[in-house]
């Protein structure tokens, strides 16, 4: 449905109309709750970095359409004193700063008071569970996620006891603060949301799907920089093509992640140390 001024409108039954823009930061200003939408509710010291990528491509096409939403909070106003202080001295002393178990627990209650359904509390952090798939797939299934930005050297443990707060990693390195790694869990969970992608079948034949890792992608032009493309994949021989494409996403799996292809054979009753027909 087109606006008189001739720009799109997302209307449903139930939910409350939005207008796309072509500015990402308008994206998620102002933006009413929509009925049984996923959302994304992300505490955090910098707001602004929000859409940040998650406002372009299809993330930002999905978003303007209301078919998943953003909120940033704003850690800053729930800091202590005329100051908003957010952070003190790690207690038994030591280098940088630890958030406030008080001033994270009231923008923590917050969100919990505006979340609907199953919305799990995530804290990115280096000591969590490293981000999988099979994480990004149960947090799709759910109504939404609050996270947890991180800056200094962190926030009180209190309060990840307290909430019980899942850690969640992007892996073994440290970053300035949590803001990419949320970006990075909510780019991979919305992507998995019916519609983003607009092809379902986009997220059935791609890494870590079926445990393994992709197989090669080829296209025109049919031989570059005297490169030829398999003629296996120009055969049209569907059969061919899918036992080919098996074939090279086990191989790449066993040669570059032997972890992920140790539990692929485990779980196919194979031997991982037994050559396989590749």
């Amino acid at each position: 449905m087109a606006n008189p001024d001739g720009t799109s409108r997302f209307r449903a039954i139930g939910r409350k109309s939005i207008s796309a823009s072509i500015k990402p930061r308008e994206l998620i200003s102002d933006n009413p709750d929509l009925a049984g939408v996923w959302k994304a509710q992300v505490i955090t010291l910098f707001p602004q970095a929000f859409p940040g990528v998650l406002g372009e491509s299809l993330t930002g096409k999905a978003l303007a359409e209301g078919l998943w939403q953003l909120k940033p909070i704003d850690l800053r106003p729930y800091g202590e004193g005329r100051h908003k202080n957010l952070d003190d001295t790690p207690a038994g002393g030591g280098a940088g700063m630890v958030i406030r178990s008080d001033v994270l627990g009231r923008a923590i209650r917050d969100a919990q008071d505006a979340a609907k359904g199953r919305t799990p509390l995530i804290y990115l952090s280096p000591r969590g569970k490293r981000l999988d798939q099979a994480i990004a797939r149960d947090l799709a299934r759910a109504d939404g996620v609050i996270l947890i930005c991180g800056r200094f050297e962190g926030v009180d443990e209190r309060v990840i006891e307290h909430f019980g707060i899942t850690e969640v990693s992007l892996g073994d390195f440290v970053l300035t603060g949590g803001e990419i790694a949320a970006q990075a869990l909510i780019d991979a969970v919305v992507r998995l949301i019916p519609r983003v992608l607009g092809n379902a079948d986009s997220t059935e034949d791609e890494s870590f799907t079926n445990g393994l890792l992709e197989h090669p992608q080829y296209t025109k032009p049919a031989v570059w920089e005297g490169r030829a493309i398999p003629e296996v994949l120009l055969s049209g021989h569907h059969a061919k093509i899918a036992l080919w494409r098996k074939a090279m996403a086990e191989r790449l799996t066993k040669e570059r992640r032997p972890d992920l292809w140790r539990a692929y054979c485990a779980k196919a009753g194979l031997d991982p140390d037994e050559d396989q027909e590749l």
